[in-house]
């Protein structure tokens, strides 16, 4: 299976315009555009009855005590885990196109739903999690919503879109379904897979 993701070169870095969070000399970050990429796949098996999106970052600190911290950085050891970035589910078997912006386009404090979407069923992605403590920005956040990785962090993080062929038309997920919950109910049903690998840093020292 091929997968392209438009304005995105694999192993290059995530255009400004697909980011929650873009560089800013006064703090160190502001709001990005916050659009999803276009992605474009083709040459699914035969038997596919479904498709799955899911873009993650696997480089995300395990401990957030020292994120985004004036003063500290975050160590390039410290052990990291996978956050997600975008879950989309029941993608029907014709559909092999996700337009740009089409389920992304701007940061909404206080997330988006999950649930059915322009394409496919949302999961909820982990800024859900990260900004629960923010008053002013938490919520459920449903479908996109793009790179904004620690500005202090000493590596630059990768993230990879992707799409899974499966060999169900449903996972049979619903309510505030997460990342784990979707690669768990896809384990035996995928058929093919494809990935596109874009980077992104908000490290002044590493743009």
């Amino acid at each position: 299976m091929k997968l392209e993701v438009r304005g995105i070169e694999e192993g290059k870095p995530v255009p400004e315009k697909y980011a929650f969070g873009v560089f800013s000399e006064e703090d160190h970050m502001s709001f990005g555009p916050n659009r999803n990429p276009e992605m474009v796949w083709d040459d699914a098996p035969a038997g596919t009855k479904s498709f799955v999106v899911i873009v993650f970052d696997p480089d995300v600190p395990s401990v957030a005590d020292d994120v985004n911290q004036e003063g500290k950085t975050v160590p390039a050891d410290l052990e990291r885990v996978d956050f997600f970035h975008w879950l989309l589910v029941d993608i029907p078997a014709t559909t092999h196109r996700i337009p740009e912006g089409e389920d992304s386009d701007g940061v909404i404090p206080k997330g988006k739903n999950p649930g059915p979407g322009p394409i496919g069923i949302r999961g909820v992605n982990n800024y859900t999690q990260f900004l629960a403590g923010n008053p002013d920005m938490a919520g459920t956040y449903g479908g996109y919503d793009g790179p904004c990785p620690p500005w202090n962090d000493s590596i630059i993080h990768h993230y990879h879109y992707e799409v899974h062929a499966l060999d169900v038309e449903t996972l049979n997920l619903d309510g505030e379904f997460d990342g784990p919950a979707v690669r768990e109910a896809m384990a035996g049903h995928v058929l093919a897979s494809a990935r596109v690998t874009g980077t992104y840093t908000l490290n002044p020292d590493l743009r």
